[in-house]
């Protein structure tokens, strides 16, 4: 079974989510045969490489909300991803474009590093003091060799701005084509949807029903063709 997970670095429903989906993943009698990839969705497309502000400032001015308003909902989310067992700073973390993060993401997932490379981007991004984006290239190069990627490897994709830019718009463009207008969203099997940060119980459940309802193979032909199985290959007899 498949599960695609459309996220964005900067969201913090994202990270809790991970979390919350995972534990629930753990506990699946059949987890070992799930796989699990992570699709890119940016929360702030439009937003230049170079534009950082703070999380507290970007709250009040993207949503209208006052500085004591964003400052209660990050320490509520600070408690929500204490209860799932993460790290939060709810104050001191900035935001700015996730877009090349995106594209390393893509570029792990051909090293088979994608999920370690996300869970490390998210750790970053939600409770390290060092920024993800005032640091330049060289921090995310760095994290890259984290998750056990060649740094070359890593710094010649971000060098290159068309590197992987194109799978993350498809990615985008795949999640506006299948109604997802907020991260994090769960897709399993092509079959089901789960939108949002859902309690584990609820990833239990939809993982038990999105396996119980797969569709059995279907063969068109049930002949005696010639076939190689786990005795060797049948050689016909002149």
């Amino acid at each position: 079974m498949k599960v695609e997970i459309w996220s964005d670095i900067a969201c913090p429903w994202c990270y809790v989510g991970k979390a919350r989906f995972e534990k629930a993943l753990e506990a699946f009698p059949h987890r070992d045969q799930v796989e699990v990839v992570h699709r890119s969705f940016e929360l702030d497309p439009g937003r230049a490489k170079g534009d950082v502000q703070s999380v507290i400032s970007m709250l009040t001015k993207k949503y209208g909300m006052s500085a004591a308003q964003a400052e209660a909902g990050e320490d509520n989310l600070g408690a929500q991803a204490a209860s799932a067992g993460l790290e939060y700073r709810t104050r001191g973390r900035d935001h700015g474009s996730t877009f090349d993060m995106h594209r390393l993401l893509h570029f792990a997932k051909t090293r088979g590093r994608q999920d370690e490379l996300i869970q490390i981007l998210y750790k970053a991004n939600f409770a390290e003091e060092r920024s993800l984006f005032t640091e330049g290239d060289e921090r995310l190069v760095e994290l890259a060799v984290e998750a056990g990627l060649d740094a070359e490897d890593a710094r010649k994709v971000l060098a290159d701005p068309t590197a992987y830019a194109d799978d993350v718009r498809a990615d985008e463009a795949e999640a506006a084509q299948l109604g997802a207008n907020g991260v994090p969203f769960f897709v399993l099997d092509r079959k089901y949807g789960v939108s949002g940060a859902q309690p584990a119980e609820v990833f239990a459940q939809a993982l038990t029903q999105a396996w119980g309802e797969r569709s059995p193979l279907q063969l068109v032909d049930q002949g005696d063709a010639d076939a190689c199985g786990p005795d060797g290959c049948a050689v016909p007899q002149r």
